[in-house]
């Protein structure tokens, strides 16, 4: 098994060349406009942040599993928490269940929470706010891009004013869109604007295939996971910090192996993505983020 690093190209705006490996930004592939995720707090579409096709040895869904859509919640509506809508929509949109909410005004949401994609999951962080993973087939990922569904015909999704994604893409919704040098400070003003994504497998990973862990003062146990760094003659002291050389080069972005998060290592299982916060478009306060698609967990420290 290896760690693959994840190369990010400048950007596209041609939507027919979507594909290859994956890309961030940009629309979902293969997927209806009613399937497409809900906002469980402000009842609007969540900004698609990447799709990417993973590599066969992270194919741990089913062999007709081959790609997944990563969808969180848009960056002007998570300032350190999420917005707050009208209450009762989080529970209808999460869990639809099989009878309509006994509030009419929330019975719209439950209707197009119901055509959900059958493949989605739902996550949150430690501020409550949303994230969403398809599951996507080699043929789901290889169609054409997905245009966003209408908002929810309701009166409670005035409450919340619509995410700036929604008129502006993805891309351009972005905090990162003035600093990115492939922007040239223009604003491109079309949701098919992406960056295309190729993975790579990393010459030299010997965490690939292991759960990420921390080590507090013990040694890592023999052949099983070992951090990136260590301490010059056994000096937990800053100026006796150093990296491993196995680990120069490796991608800010990438598929399993040695996970270097923010803060603390999460309880993940081999099957992750770490990426930053320019991999779609987020807030994580400056820090990183990680995606465990076996278990489907997420996390993100600052």
């Amino acid at each position: 098994m290896k760690a693959y690093d994840i190369e990010v190209s400048e950007l596209v705006l041609a939507p027919e060349q979507q594909g290859g490996q994956g890309w961030c930004y940009g629309l979902p592939p293969g997927i209806g406009p009613e399937e497409w995720p809900l906002d469980p707090w402000s009842g609007y579409p969540m900004m698609h942040g990447f799709t990417i096709l993973l590599p066969e040895e992270y194919r741990i869904h089913g062999s007709e599993i081959a790609a997944l859509s990563f969808f969180a919640t848009s960056p002007d509506h998570n300032d350190g928490s999420h917005v707050q809508g009208y209450e009762g929509t989080r529970s209808v949109i999460e869990i639809p269940g099989d009878a309509p909410p006994g509030d009419p005004q929330l019975r719209p949401f439950w209707e197009r929470a119901c055509m959900a994609h059958p493949r989605t999951h739902r996550m949150y962080d430690i501020l409550d706010c949303a994230y969403a993973v398809i599951l996507l087939t080699r043929e789901e990922f290889d169609a054409g891009p997905c245009m966003p569904p209408p908002a929810v015909d309701s009166s409670l999704v005035g409450m919340v004013p619509p995410p700036l994604w929604l008129s502006k893409g993805a891309f351009n919704s972005s905090d990162f869109f003035t600093a990115s040098p492939a922007s040239s400070g223009e604003e491109v003003g079309d949701r098919h604007v992406h960056r295309p994504l190729t993975w790579t497998a990393r010459a030299n990973d010997p965490n690939a295939g292991m759960p990420p862990r921390d080590y507090y003062g013990e040694e890592p146990e023999e052949g099983g996971y070992r951090p990136f760094f260590y301490w010059l003659d056994g000096k937990t002291e800053i100026e006796n910090w150093r990296e491993h050389e196995w680990a120069d080069g490796h991608a800010a972005n990438h598929i399993g192996g040695t996970m270097r998060p923010a803060q603390n290592t999460p309880d993940f299982s081999p099957y992750y993505i770490e990426f930053e916060e320019d991999f779609g478009g987020y807030n994580f306060g400056g820090g990183n983020a990680q995606l465990d698609f076996r278990d489907m967990k997420f996390d993100f420290a600052c």
